[in-house]
């Protein structure tokens, strides 16, 4: 059970990378959030079109806890 566990993060990169492709094929644009905190439209020619700036996020370290705040 632990070592198929272990490939969770792999499958799941792979999966996620099967779909941007997917959509790109299908729909002829798709729209992510790049690590420099924008919101891209990336088109199957090849063109980026920025949709928003947004905040960066705050860097969690490994095994935090985090608790909704009311």
């Amino acid at each position: 059970m632990q070592i198929a566990e272990g490939r969770f993060p792999q499958l799941a990169a792979k999966s996620g990378h099967e779909a941007y492709k997917t959509t790109l094929s299908r729909t002829g644009g798709v729209v992510v959030k790049t690590s420099q905190g924008k919101i891209v439209q990336r088109r199957s020619d090849g063109t980026s079109t920025v949709i928003k700036q947004i905040p960066m996020g705050k860097r969690v370290k490994s095994g935090a806890v985090l608790t909704r705040v009311k």
